[in-house]
């Protein structure tokens, strides 16, 4: 795919997190989940991935997991840009559950797949708490089937907290979730009306105590720091009360506005709502970090606080960061196997179509590099606030000091990083709070050049 003609995005933008500062949140500013970008997958490697699948993996063999995307939900928010869905009745709901389970059973008979076990499980959506506990259970089982996940580390699971029920959340629980995620945003229920969530806050209470009572493993609250509507009173309020619930541990997100959304789209069209300046959020999410930890939170990501003795406990996260491969089962999901990525058919028929004849519903791919390979892991664990050489030259054979040095200095000298240790394998980086706060605007220095000032998506 040729990217000439295709508008650069912040994602891609290397002038975005260093040197020049962005002000504005500007569309198609995205959260970067992966790398090479996006644009850059195409239907010509198609061949590869499924060449990739029919072979047992030599050597060592990294760990497996599977996400299953779960597309459905109650409203559509106006800052989403995933493939979801909101109109889809109680059949149709039953034919892409079926279709998902099928997916998962074809993979489960190649050879780069059968016989392996997965390391960890997530429910992502969309809204997975949306279906109801008895589709919950039918999915479960026949996944299980295939590919079971009764020796996995972790099986993490997305909620919307309107969506829950007492009996759904026993269900979730006995399907063998460790890791429930509820999507709080904001304790404002006119935020989260303008905002488009289906929820309103007293469901945010309603369900806590039965996530207490159920007594999962681990249980996160998301927020969002930067919703349309936000102040600095509501915000406070917001962190306040999310304190008061007592999570294990609390992610927060800066509003973005990806491509595809109705924020973007009303941004594009001349009409869209002020959206918090980049400045803005980041003292927001510096607020909120700030009274996080004085209440007994740990970052354990430039997004993520963990109560302090409970360890840091989000494998999905972890696993991909470091290289593990992944199935992504449903509409629209992404997988990354033996080194190439790609992506299902994000059309609904065209999805359930190509199970319905047996085959895998791939549309677009990436047969990656090593040079790749490693800035993916480099970026992402970039993220998580700090960078260790020994790691890099151990998996990839590579001083990442001496390979990405000009980038590494370039955050140093402009205060959103340090490097520390003595040469080679003792270095280490730490972003500082500053560059922690921007650190998806720090990703695009460390992209090949081909890579930057290109659409991302």
């Amino acid at each position: 795919m040729t990217t000439e003609s295709i508008r650069p995005d912040p994602a891609t933008s290397v002038t975005s997190g260093t040197g020049t500062e962005v002000a504005e949140t500007e569309v198609g500013s995205v959260f970067v989940s992966n790398y090479p970008p996006y644009s850059f997958w195409h239907e010509g490697d198609i061949p590869a991935a499924r060449e990739t699948l029919r072979h047992v993996p030599q050597g060592e063999v990294p760990p497996l997991g599977l996400y299953l995307h779960i597309p459905f939900c109650r409203k559509r928010c106006k800052f989403c840009y995933f493939r979801v869905y909101v109109d889809k009745n109680a059949a149709q709901i039953e034919t892409y559950l079926e279709a998902l389970s099928r997916e998962v059973e074809i993979y489960s008979r190649m050879e780069r797949i059968d016989g392996r076990t997965l390391d960890f499980v997530y429910f992502g959506g969309g809204t997975p708490s949306y279906i109801s506990a008895r589709h919950l259970k039918g999915l479960a089982s026949k996944l299980r089937d295939s590919l079971s996940w009764e020796h996995a580390r972790e099986v993490a699971f997305e909620c919307e907290p309107g969506t829950l029920t007492q009996a759904k959340l026993e269900a979730i629980k006995e399907i063998g979730v460790t890791r429930l995620s509820l999507g709080v945003e904001n304790l404002s229920d006119e935020i989260l009306r303008e905002n488009g969530r289906a929820h309103v806050s007293k469901e945010v209470y309603r369900v806590v105590p039965w996530i207490r009572e159920l007594d999962f493993q681990w249980w996160n609250a998301d927020l969002i720091a930067g919703m349309v509507g936000e102040t600095w009173d509501s915000w406070k309020e917001t962190v306040r009360r999310t304190i008061e619930l007592d999570a294990d541990s609390i992610t927060v997100y800066q509003m973005e506005l990806p491509h595809n959304t109705v924020y973007s789209k009303g941004m594009t069209e001349g009409g869209g709502p002020l959206v918090a300046a980049w400045q803005t959020k980041r003292e927001w999410h510096q607020y909120a970090f700030d009274e996080f930890a004085a209440a007994g939170y740990l970052a354990s990501s430039a997004y993520t606080m963990v109560k302090e003795g409970t360890g840091s406990a989000f494998l999905y996260r972890d696993a991909l960061w470091r290289g593990s491969e992944m199935i992504g089962a449903g509409v629209s999901s992404i997988s990354y196997v033996g080194g190439v990525h790609y992506q299902n058919d994000p059309s609904w028929d065209g999805y359930l179509s190509s199970l319905a004849q047996g085959e895998l519903p791939l549309t677009r791919a990436l047969v990656t590099t090593p040079e790749q390979r490693l800035t993916r892991e480099l970026i992402l664990q970039l993220k998580l606030g700090r960078l260790s050489a020994a790691y890099f030259a151990d998996r990839h054979g590579v001083d990442i000091f001496e390979r990405y040095g000009e980038a590494f200095a370039t955050l140093e000298r402009e205060g959103m990083a340090r490097v520390q240790g003595e040469e080679g394998r003792e270095r280490e980086v730490e972003l500082t709070p500053q560059g922690l706060l921007r650190v998806d605007q720090l990703l695009p220095s460390f992209y090949a050049p081909e890579h930057r000032n290109v659409r991302y998506t």
